[in-house]
């Protein structure tokens, strides 16, 4: 897990992507959305851990 919050900009669209969601938290939604790319893309072990270790480690 990471010791502290990062921060990056959201583009336009992802806004009116995270208006399909009022009422949940940005910062919820984009996590459940990453969580499911880095499933779709193979990046996940089944318990949900990251594959791989080198990416494991910069967190």
């Amino acid at each position: 897990m990471i010791d502290r919050p990062e921060r990056c900009t959201i583009t336009p669209l992802t806004v009116r992507f995270l208006a399909c969601y009022r009422g949940e938290s940005r910062s919820a939604v984009l996590e459940r959305a990453m969580r499911m790319l880095t499933n779709a893309d193979g990046h996940l072990l089944p318990n949900g851990t990251i594959k791989n270790e080198r990416a494991r480690r910069r967190l």
